[in-house]
Order: C-alpha cells, then sequence, then structure tokens
C-alpha cells in the first residue's frame, strides 16, 4: 500500500503540474532583431509614477462633496494631458503588472508560483533599452529590472524590506520617502558633473514606485481613510516632481511623464484574481508628444464609470496594460522590447501623421519578429510531414503585407497605413497563440487519458481486495508476458516519436504516463469480467439508483465551487439522513443532534466571504465558548468511570484551555494595538509564535481515548486558529466538531442498522489499541456514502470558513498576530495552515469513523480518491485561458484546489493517523502506594 500511495501521490502531483504546461507556459522568445521608430521622438525623457494598488475608481471618483481626491492630476486630465483605463490581466500581483508596463508582455500564470523577487525567465524591458534609467521605491520591484539590463545604466535606490509594515501607524511615508530621495538626487546633481550631464543626455528615464497606496489598501480596506488620504498625498507629491523635473530642465517642453497602476485592490483589501476592482487601473499622461484633452459629446463604454466621475465630456482611452510599454518606448525614440506583445495606443500622441505610422510599422515589424522565431522554433521541434502552418501568414503574406504599408507610408496614405499595421498586429498576435497552443490538445488528451486510466484502476483495486464482487482468478503467465510486451513495446514508439521531435523533457511525462497506468488496468481484465457478470445478476433498477445518486453528489461537489450555497443545500439534505434511512428510530437524541448541528453548519457557506470586515468580538465571543464547552466536556469527562484512565492525563486539558484563554486576550489585545495605530505588541507577537509551536506537542501529551484525544485536538487547533481568526471563521471548527462528533457516533448506529457489526463501546475506544487484521470487514454499499460524507465535510471545510475558488480571498489580517511586516512566503505559509486546520479536524474524524466501523483505513481512502478524481477531472475541462480575465483567474483557481485537496488528502489521511495514535510520554514522578 505504501508504494501505491507514493504512486498516487506522484501521479496527482503530474496532474496538477500539468495545467501549466498545457495551459500556461512562457510565452518568451528570443532571438529578435530590436526595432526602432527612424524619426526623431518627441521628448527627450520620461517619468513613470506607477501607484502600486490604485484602483481607477478611487482616483477618478470625486469626493461626497463634489471635490477631487487628486485634484493635481484630475487638472491634468482636464487641462493637459490623455486619459483612460489600463486593463491588467491576471494574475493581479505587483511583479506580473510591472512586467506588463515596463516590458510589454504577460507573464504566464506559472510566475506567481516562482515568487516575485526574481526573474523566473530573462526579458528585454523599456529600462534595459533606455540610455539611463533612475528608479526609486520598493526592493521587491526595482532590482528585477537592473537585473535584466544588459550593462550598467539602470541604477535603484530602495528603502529597506522592513519597512513594508501593514501594522505601521502609515505607509504613506514609503511614498514620502520616494518623493523626498527624488528631490534630494536632482539637488546633488547640480554639484556633481558627471550625474548632471547623464540627466541632460536623450532617452532618460525616471521610474517612481509607490507602495504606500497598496500598503494601506491591505492594511485598512482600500474604502478607508488611509487609503485615500495617501491618494492625496501622491497627488501632491507627483504635483512637486513635475515642477521640480520641469525647472530642472528650464521648461524645455520635452518631458513626458505617465501616470498609471500595476493592479487594483478588492474592497477587502486582497488582489491576485480577476475582478474589476483588480483588473482596472487609471492611466494619466501628459507633456511631450502626448495629445491635449479631447472634448466629446458622446461616447459610449459598456460601465458607468464616465456619469459617476463626471467625465462624460473628456475623451476616454482605454488600453491594455502591456500598450504602455511602446507607448513609452515610442515617447523617448527608444527600440521597442524584443518581448513586448503591445500595440501602440496612437489616441495618446500628438505628433506627425507620418511619425504615428513609422511607429505603428516598427510595432508591427517587432511582433512579426516574435512570430518568425516561434514558428521556426515550433518547425524544428515537429517533424515536417506533420507540421500545419499558420496559414494568414505564411511568408509569402508577409512579404505582402510590408511591401504594401511601406507603399502607402510613400504615397502618404497614413491612415491605410496604420490600419494594415494593426491587422498585421492582430495576426502576428493570433500566430503567436496558435503556435503557443500547438501541443495542446495532443498533451490534455494524453493527461485525461492517464486521468481516467488511474481512476479505473483505483476503483479496480477497491473491488479486487476490499469487497466480495470477484472471486480470486491465477494469473495467466503467458497472457501477461505478452501484454507487458504489448505496452513496453507502445511506450518505446512513443519515446521514439518524442526523441525526433526534440520535445522537452516533461512531455515525456505527460505522453508516457498513461502507458503503466493503462498497463496496470488491462491487467486486472480478469476481475473486470467477473465484474460484468456479478453486476449483471444485480437488480438493474438498483444499480442505476445508486449510480444516478453518485453522480448527483458529485455534480453537487462541483457546483459547491461556483456557488458556496449548493453546501447548504447539500448538508440540509443530510440532516433528513436520520429519516430517511429510520435510523432516527434506535436514536432519537443523537438523529435530532445531527440534524441540528447540519442546519447550524449550512449557515456557514451563506455567509459573506471572510476578511470585508473584521469583527474581532466574533473571535474573542468563540474563544470564552471554547472554554465553556472545555468546562463542561471536562466535568463530565471527571464523573465518568473509566478504569483504564489515569486522572493525572486530565492536566493536559487545563494547559490547553490556559492556551486558548491566552489566544483569546492576544487576539484582542493585538487589534486594539493596531487600530491605534502602535503596531504589533512584541510580547502578543512572542505569545503566538509559542503557541503555534507548542500546541501540538500538549496534543500528544493527551490520552489516546476516542473521544479524549479528540477533543485535545479540538482545542489544540483552536488556539491556533483563534489567532488567525477576524471574525465569524472562528466559530466554523466548533460548529464542525460538534458536527464530526455526532457523526462518529451516528456511523456506529449505521453500522448497527445495517447487522454489520456488534457496536463498540466508544467512550472506552482507545485509537492505539491496532485492529486484528481479521476483525476488518469488506466494504459494503454504505462505505460509498460514508467516503462521499468526508469529501463533502473536507470541501465545506474550505468553502464554510469564507474563502471563496479564488486566490484572492485571503486576507492579510489574518496573519497580524504572527507578523505585520510584508513576507509573502510566511503569511502564505500562515493562511494556508488557517485552511489546513478545518481539514485536520474532518480527517481525524474519519480516521476515527474508520476504526469503529472496523474497516481498514485504505480501504474508504481509496473511495475517497475516486471521487475527488473525478471531480478534478471536471475541473480539468473547465480550465479556461481566454475569455474575462475572471473567468481564467476562477478556472485555474478551480482546478489547482481540487487537485492540492487530493494531494492534501493524502498527507491529511497519514497526519490524521499521527495525530490520533502517537502519544508523547512526560517522565512522573513515582508515587509510593500503602498496600
Amino acid at each position: 500500500i505504501p508504494v501505491f500511495i507514493l504512486a498516487g501521490l506522484l501521479v496527482h502531483c503530474v496532474f496538477l503540474v500539468s495545467i501549466f504546461d498545457i495551459y500556461f507556459s512562457s510565452p518568451l522568445v528570443h532571438g529578435m532583431t530590436p526595432q526602432q521608430t527612424p524619426l526623431p521622438p518627441p521628448a527627450k525623457r520620461l517619468v513613470l509614477f506607477v501607484a502600486d494598488g490604485l484602483r481607477a475608481d478611487s482616483l477618478y471618483e470625486l469626493d461626497s462633496n463634489g471635490t477631487a481626491r487628486a485634484p493635481y492630476l484630475r487638472s491634468i486630465l482636464e487641462n493637459n494631458g490623455s486619459w483612460g483605463i489600463s486593463h491588467t490581466r491576471v494574475p493581479t500581483e505587483s511583479r506580473p503588472g510591472h512586467v506588463a508596463l515596463i516590458a510589454g508582455f504577460y507573464e504566464d500564470v506559472s510566475a506567481v508560483a516562482k515568487g516575485w523577487k526574481e526573474n523566473p525567465v530573462e526579458f528585454d524591458s523599456v529600462f534595459n533599452e533606455s540610455k539611463y534609467t533612475w528608479s526609486w521605491g520598493s526592493p521587491d520591484i526595482l532590482p528585477m529590472f537592473a537585473k535584466g539590463a544588459t550593462g550598467d545604466h539602470v541604477y535603484t535606490f530602495c528603502y529597506a524590506a522592513e519597512s513594508e509594515d501593514f501594522g505601521a501607524e502609515d505607509a504613506a511615508k514609503l511614498d514620502i520617502w520616494v518623493f523626498d530621495h527624488v528631490k534630494s538626487f536632482f539637488n546633488s546633481s547640480r554639484s556633481n558633473q558627471t550625474l548632471f550631464s547623464a540627466l541632460n543626455e536623450e532617452k532618460v528615464v525616471l521610474f517612481l514606485h509607490l507602495l504606500g497606496i497598496d500598503t494601506n489598501g491591505h492594511a485598512h480596506r482600500p474604502n478607508s481613510r488611509e487609503y485615500q488620504e495617501n491618494i492625496k498625498q501622491v497627488d501632491e507629491g507627483v504635483k512637486e516632481i513635475a515642477s521640480l523635473i520641469d525647472n530642472f530642465y528650464g521648461n524645455d517642453g520635452k518631458t513626458a511623464f505617465i501616470l498609471t497602476s500595476d493592479h487594483g485592490m478588492t474592497d477587502w483589501g486582497s488582489h491576485g484574481a480577476g475582478h474589476p476592482s483588480e483588473t482596472l487601473t487609471p492611466l494619466i499622461v501628459w507633456g511631450a508628444g502626448v495629445n491635449y484633452p479631447q472634448k466629446v459629446t458622446t461616447q459610449f463604454f459598456e460601465d458607468n464609470f464616465l456619469k459617476e466621475w463626471k467625465l462624460e465630456n473628456l475623451k476616454r482611452l482605454d488600453v491594455n496594460q502591456a500598450d504602455i510599454a511602446p507607448l513609452m518606448a515610442s515617447l523617448i525614440g527608444v527600440p521597442f522590447p524584443l518581448n513586448s506583445v503591445g500595440t501602440l495606443p496612437l489616441e495618446y500622441l500628438n505628433t506627425s501623421a507620418l511619425f504615428k505610422a513609422e511607429s505603428m510599422f516598427t510595432n508591427a515589424v517587432q511582433i512579426l519578429e516574435q512570430f518568425k522565431v516561434k514558428m521556426s522554433q515550433k518547425k524544428e521541434t515537429t517533424l515536417s510531414i506533420l507540421f500545419t502552418p499558420f496559414k494568414p501568414l505564411s511568408a509569402s503574406e508577409q512579404i505582402n503585407y510590408l511591401k504594401k504599408i511601406r507603399l502607402y507610408i510613400e504615397q502618404q496614405k497614413y491612415d491605410e497605413a496604420v490600419s494594415l499595421c494593426k491587422t498585421l498586429i492582430d495576426l502576428a498576435l493570433e500566430g503567436l497563440s496558435y503556435y503557443h497552443t500547438y501541443d495542446r490538445l495532443f498533451l490534455g488528451l494524453s493527461i485525461a487519458v492517464s486521468f481516467v486510466g488511474w481512476t479505473t484502476y483505483v476503483i479496480l483495486v477497491i473491488i479486487k481486495a476490499h469487497t466480495n464482487l470477484t472471486k480470486t482468478v491465477p494469473a495467466n503467465k503467458k497472457k501477461s508476458t505478452l501484454l507487458f510486451c504489448g505496452f513496453a513495446s507502445a511506450g518505446m514508439i512513443i519515446t521514439f516519436f518524442l526523441l525526433i521531435q526534440t520535445c522537452p523533457w516533461t512531455y515525456y511525462i505527460y505522453c508516457l504516463l498513461p502507458v503503466p497506468v493503462w498497463y496496470a488496468v488491462v491487467k486486472e481484465i480478469p476481475v473486470i469480467q467477473d465484474l460484468a457478470t456479478n453486476v449483471l445478476s444485480l437488480h438493474i433498477g438498483q444499480s442505476a439508483g445508486f449510480l444516478l445518486v453518485c453522480i448527483l453528489g458529485i455534480e453537487i461537489l462541483v457546483f459547491s465551487f461556483f456557488y458556496r450555497s449548493a453546501l447548504t443545500v447539500g448538508l440540509l439534505v443530510f440532516s433528513g439522513w436520520p429519516v430517511i434511512t429510520q435510523l432516527w428510530i434506535q436514536a432519537k437524541t443523537k438523529a435530532l443532534i445531527w440534524t441540528l448541528l447540519c442546519v447550524l453548519l449550512a449557515i456557514f457557506p451563506l455567509m459573506p466571504v471572510v476578511g470585508r470586515e473584521p469583527n474581532i468580538p466574533l473571535v474573542i465571543a468563540a474563544g470564552l465558548l471554547t472554554i465553556l464547552i472545555s468546562f463542561f466536556s471536562l466535568t463530565s469527562l471527571c464523573k465518568s468511570q473509566n478504569k483504564y484512565r489515569d486522572n493525572e492525563d486530565l492536566k493536559v486539558y487545563f494547559y490547553q484551555m490556559f492556551s486558548v484563554a491566552l489566544s483569546t486576550y492576544v487576539v484582542g489585545s493585538t487589534h486594539n494595538s493596531l487600530k491605534i495605530k502602535q503596531g504589533l505588541p512584541v510580547m502578543n507577537q512572542i505569545i503566538s509564535w509559542m503557541t503555534l509551536v507548542f500546541s501540538p506537542v500538549l496534543l500528544l501529551l493527551s490520552p489516546t481515548f476516542l473521544f479524549e484525544r479528540l477533543f485535545s485536538i479540538l482545542l489544540s487547533l483552536m488556539s491556533t486558529y483563534l489567532l488567525l481568526s477576524t471574525g465569524y471563521e472562528a466559530l466554523f471548527p466548533l460548529a464542525l466538531f460538534g458536527l464530526m462528533f455526532v457523526w462518529i457516533n451516528m456511523e456506529q448506529e449505521a453500522l448497527q442498522h445495517y447487522g454489520l457489526s456488534l457496536k463498540p463501546k466508544l467512550a472506552v475506544f482507545n485509537f492505539t489499541c491496532t485492529m486484528d487484521i481479521t476483525q476488518f470487514r469488506q466494504l459494503h454499499l454504505d462505505d460509498v456514502r460514508r467516503s462521499f460524507f468526508f469529501v463533502f465535510f473536507i470541501v465545506t471545510a474550505f468553502f464554510g470558513t469564507g474563502n471563496i475558488a479564488s486566490i484572492n480571498s485571503f486576507d492579510p489580517a489574518s496573519v497580524y498576530c504572527f507578523l505585520t511586516v510584508f513576507s509573502p512566503f510566511m503569511m502564505g505559509g500562515l493562511l494556508l495552515l488557517k485552511v489546513a486546520i478545518p481539514f485536520v479536524l474532518v480527517s481525524c474524524a474519519f480516521e476515527a469513523v474508520q476504526v469503529t466501523t472496523q474497516l481498514s483505513s485504505k480501504s474508504l481512502f481509496l473511495i475517497v480518491l475516486v471521487i475527488s478524481d473525478i471531480m478534478a477531472l471536471h475541473f480539468f475541462f473547465l480550465v479556461k485561458d481566454y475569455g474575462s480575465w475572471l473567468d481564467i483567474g476562477t478556472s485555474i483557481s478551480h482546478y489547482v484546489l481540487v487537485m492540492s485537496l487530493t494531494i492534501f488528502m493524502m498527507v491529511m489521511n497519514g497526519l490524521a493517523q499521527l495525530l490520533t495514535t502517537r502519544r508523547l510520554r512526560l517522565p512522573r514522578r513515582n508515587k509510593h502506594h500503602s498496600m
């Protein structure tokens, strides 16, 4: 079995990683020649302000009293420059946002997994193409553009990483730091001749990265006073810097300014997914070579923002985020970044028609270069007989387009030239996408075939090893050798085929995986034949009904990923389970408690998503309730007679109750301290980390009797969970644990009801008493329901606490008891722990159900594996890489979640066994008993 679990883990890891190779591999190609507009540019230098985490509506909308939040920028877009919305893509994180702005391409989604700070791939950028770039701001962003640059011409000035503190008095000081350093930089340049002459060169970029708004948004939410005050401060800072630069250069009119943002932010202060509040960012451009505001009477956009922002009469020019890179390149006359896929937004330019046409032609040739490289790469790695080129852009078509455009420019038909350039760009981008997804169908089919094979194999293992449905059939040596040779030769043919095409090594894994998986299935053909004869002899109506119920159950689980309320429906159906199966007749009290707890738990998926509004009193109430419940449980434990138990053991519970009380106090005092802007108290931080480390140790000191150990697990996990809670979710583990507790009891009643075994005494049941293997019974149809309950509770454990099936549902406020300084991996780890705690509760209860219903833990777990794999296959086919970014982000999140759940459940299975059976014993003082 361990070999089987290891194989399962490996197969599922391949399934999980495959989605990134099939749908989201890196789009970059190398080996293009730089393309530059041959005419003199309108600007000598460019100033780029990026207000990290600034939403479009937060900047453009007016205050309640009708005044602009950013008066200077408002006057710019009304009198001096052009404005619009820049549409970003998923993942809406700082790193991919800046790469799109400055390098002009969208990083593949897997860049999120590679961290934000290092370059997963080397790429060209506007900074790299400039003569000099000076940048000020965050140590998370600036170094990646300096690192990717050739030569020593990109200079960075960063503050210390510790400054990015969510609990700080006011994060706007990060932006003030940037503005102050830029001012002192220009002042010092007057006395430094080398710097002064460098600043007076052409093709200079000044980049100001302003992180305060993002940090304040995370800490206080975008609708807070802090976030909006920060926008005012940025507005004043931009005004000062613009005037300083104009004065420094003697108002020569050769400076272009751009203000934009890398991503927005949800109302609850997170970003990463595709909600419009995250993907709509402001763009304001003014200065040299930029169009003045254009008055219009009507303009049509699907949203109603223009009316809300009172900007109906000023032309709104929307762009995609990657279009800003070619705009910057053409303004200061540097080559377009090699990997840029942006289209130059001509409406922003105030230049001659010839300059616009030439710039657009440069843009088209630069994207066509990438297309050519991509095509030749694909051609080299595909057999010539199998290669299908992208027809609309054959070699002759390319020459045809380029000649036509050149001719139009010579004949001064600039509009026709521009329009043809746009057609060529669209075709080249379509072709790039065509070659980028060239192998998708073939790889997707390989993974789907492996998926189906693996699920079939697990079903066969269940039937063969854990049921009475089949007889053991002696293996036919000759047949199995033939079979092995057949599959081995199939594997060799596939390998040879991939070798000729010089495919990447991951392709070998995806394409060869179906071979061993299906070999294992076909080897069991006698079992399948035996099963077929057995099933046909069964009652057809019953079998069909059972199948239908199974399918319906799995569909409800799939549905719950889109609508959390589906879990409420499921739980309400569960509440009627004792009535449907007549169980309530033999256990009226238990059945009533079960129904009530199901209804109570059904409320949680209807609650709003966690983190929208913190509610610390609820967390404190949950802590007090835990202590109250513990007190009553302890009293009943002391009263109950158990000759196997030593009362010394009960001391552990007092320590655990004290730990819960301490956590409750820490949560209250930390959030009060942050409210009055005094930061995270050091003592609270120490207590939080100590609780995290020592609560599992206390748990392992408790007795291993069924209820006592489960109770200890609840107390241990609650003390950590309270520290990570910000609202009603703190009550969730209590409701969930209550239901799990009754579930263990109800399963006992079900066993008796179906006459499968005698009822063991749960009160004296000990996890460590390893069961005699002969006592294990075979699987019964009711065990499929048990497994389904488990998967359902696991999914409820995730969505019930107010997570949504998305990467942006996590709220940084959850980790404030542990740390407030930005650290993506530490915060991510703590948030994962928060998600895992309800899983551990369910897994431990499931372990108890397996042991008390006399089943080998493997047999039920295999059914769980089948259910979750069928769900995962649903989501594999639902993954999208087109449509709105919300759809794409959600579809990836769903598949990654359900695959992670499956891998997670395998790990949880082992963890639950450890938590329920292991016990640490402390040395004790010997007591002298008088006889």
